[in-house]
């Protein structure tokens, strides 16, 4: 499965191994592109002690699908993967892994970014924050690349 919700920790490199084992044939690739994203403890200049990821189950799976068809339509992929947490996030866990595999660097470099930034804009996710001083908001827009 290219797309995955994740509830809880998880490492990326072993899950981009193994879907690697599992999905793409040794030596069909000559590039793989991969991104991992992990929280931070700060946000608009405030300490962020935990963060609640929220989606809209079935819709959000949909258009990551979405973004990855659009990145294979772009590019000569042999294939792209991502993986997104859900549910309450501490500092320093993984949020996001995208990966493309393709014949060359290029591809895998170019479609690897654009998942990302794709994901950040279209994507259905709704982030709350608790702060350190127990005060909790909703992030209205993500912060520049």
């Amino acid at each position: 499965m290219r797309v995955r919700l994740m509830p809880a920790p998880y490492d990326p490199w072993s899950e981009l191994a193994a879907y690697e084992a599992k999905h793409l044939d040794t030596g069909a690739h000559g590039a793989c592109c991969a991104f991992s994203g992990s929280m931070r403890d700060f946000n608009q200049g405030d300490t962020v002690d935990t963060m609640t990821l929220e989606h809209y189950p079935g819709m959000t799976e949909k258009q990551l699908e979405a973004i990855i068809d659009d990145a294979m339509a772009e590019w000569p992929l042999l294939d792209a993967l991502i993986l997104h947490r859900v549910g309450e996030i501490t500092p320093g866990e993984t949020i996001v892994l995208t990966a493309c595999w393709s014949a060359h660097r290029a591809a895998a470099f170019d479609a690897c970014r654009f998942l990302m930034e794709a994901l950040k804009t279209r994507a259905p996710f709704w982030k709350k924050e608790t702060l350190a001083d127990q005060s909790e908001r909703w992030v209205d827009s993500n912060t520049p690349g």
